[in-house]
């Protein structure tokens, strides 16, 4: 068994596109709004109503469009018999659930550490009724030989339609007719707290039911910044990756996709894929074979406390643009460093990491409207989204001799700062007390102090006077550019 998946595929996942509205045509009418739960109403005392789930019914409903998958590099032989002489040992599995594989699935090979014969195990679900499957990129991608097991035990061969490796989505196709098939709910609907399923194949026991409740929405993991993970405690091994997360509705909400682990078993914590996000790529895939993603072109960073007072906000929300590139859309509609991006074709960007998913749902050529807040003002802007590309941005923070001295040095004694002029801004050669305090190292290089540019100790010094008393620092710290809140005694 391919010992990287037994970590249930820690794969850079992320980002889609535009085609939710048609996730109708796939399913049909949407399951009825009832769940199979007990309500326990609430008491004069003050108690919080109870949900009592009834996973039962759930699971005979939905479960025969749970499937189980199999793939490898290579065709394997059924009919042949593995190698049982003594040199065998030396590249036999030494993990303790192998035995259970060859039991329950007799094509594993003897020595699955080699290339050729690399397998690996996840699970599926239905989503029509002639055969089209999702599951996640990491269970199928560069596989040649992919094999789907029904609820009802036909196994059939299964074509790769196609996956992405960002989102960590597949597409597979069966070729069969009349199958049952999964109802989709809305993860925007599903609310911290509620009880999930999970049905899927943990270390190769398939149909196996573990549930647990929502732990937080709109995950933001490293390196994954297109995806709005689910988090629950729903009890997610290696071989579930693939499978749906049900909510009490009967319904998928998410694709159970990566666990947090020390160990490469369940210690929590794991995350899904919101299905509206997966039904998007999955749909480009079935028509394109591809997914292309909305670009804006900037680099953001999360509005703290300290920052929102910084720039007068009333709360901390939206997302701060540090840096604009050069020649991208949002450089183009004249977009700026400092500007605060608050909404998004009218829906609110709470959090920074809201902001590239719902870029990322929309596709290239798509005219989007910003709501921004810039120097203290509500303003709207549009922008027309390009291709992403991930080397768009590979050479925009190379610094030419950015950080030659052009002037002598000067001291701020009240903020604790040495300053010294260069081509870029104002080079820090001593940060401390307050500067310390905001985040402000030697070696920074301060570009603008209050939103106005700074370049010597009189235009340093007419940007301190003219700010508040909290003030926005722009600094270059490396290649990459931030901001940083003053606070003034």
């Amino acid at each position: 068994m391919n010992q990287k998946f037994m970590v249930t595929g820690l794969l850079a996942a992320a980002l889609v596109l535009g085609g939710c509205d048609k996730i109708h045509q796939w399913f049909g009418k949407d399951k009825e709004d009832q769940g199979f739960v007990q309500k326990m109403e609430g008491t004069k005392d003050g108690k919080v109503a109870m949900l009592l789930p009834d996973f039962t019914q759930l699971v005979e409903q939905e479960g025969p469009a749970v499937v189980n998958i199999q793939a490898s590099r290579s065709e394997v032989n059924e009919n042949s018999t593995p190698d049982t002489g003594a040199d065998q040992n030396q590249g036999a599995n030494t993990d303790p659930f192998y035995e259970y594989f060859k039991r329950l699935l007799p094509n594993v090979p003897s020595t699955p550490q080699d290339p050729e014969d690399e397998y690996n195990f996840g699970s599926g679900f239905l989503i029509s009724k002639d055969g089209y499957i999702l599951t996640n990129t990491h269970v199928v991608g560069g596989m040649n030989n992919i094999k789907v097991l029904l609820n009802d035990k036909r196994e059939f061969k299964a074509k790769l339609i196609g996956s992405d490796a960002q989102s960590d989505v597949a597409l597979l196709k069966i070729d069969a007719d009349n199958l049952p098939v999964v109802h989709v709910g809305s993860p925007k609907e599903l609310k911290v707290g509620e009880w999930v399923a999970a049905i899927g194949a943990p270390f190769g026991f398939d149909n196996s039911v573990t549930a647990g409740i929502v732990s937080a929405k709109g995950r933001s993991l490293p390196n994954e910044n297109y995806t709005p993970f689910i988090q629950t405690d729903v009890a997610i091994n290696p071989g579930n990756s693939g499978g749906p997360l049900f909510n009490l509705k009967g319904q998928v909400v998410g694709i159970n996709s990566q666990i947090y682990s020390r160990s490469g078993g369940f210690m929590g914590i794991s995350f899904a894929i919101p299905i509206d996000v997966a039904m998007s790529v999955a749909e480009q895939l079935k028509t394109t074979g591809k997914v292309q993603r909305g670009r804006l072109g900037v680099v953001i960073q999360e509005v703290n406390y300290d920052l929102a007072k910084s720039f007068g906000l009333s709360k901390a929300n939206g997302a701060l643009v540090s840096q604009v590139i050069p020649g991208g859309p949002a450089a183009k509609a004249g977009l700026q460093p400092g500007d605060i991006v608050q909404s998004v074709n009218g829906e609110e960007v709470d959090n920074s990491s809201d902001l590239p998913v719902m870029v990322g749902l929309l596709p290239p050529g798509k005219e989007i409207t910003l709501g921004i807040w810039r120097k203290g003002k509500q303003e709207s802007i549009k922008v027309l989204l390009d291709t992403m590309n991930n080397d768009t941005a590979a050479d925009t923070n190379k610094s030419e001799g950015g950080n030659e001295i052009q002037g002598s040095s000067f001291n701020v004694g009240n903020l604790g700062l040495g300053l010294q002029p260069s081509q870029e801004g104002l080079l820090v050669v001593q940060a401390e007390g307050l500067s310390a305090q905001a985040g402000v190292r030697r070696g920074d290089v301060i570009m603008a102090l209050g939103q106005q540019n700074v370049r010597d100790e009189s235009s340093f010094s007419q940007a301190l006077t003219s700010s508040g008393k909290n003030i926005p620092l722009l600094v270059k710290r490396g290649s990459s550019t931030l901001f940083l809140a003053l606070a003034l005694p």
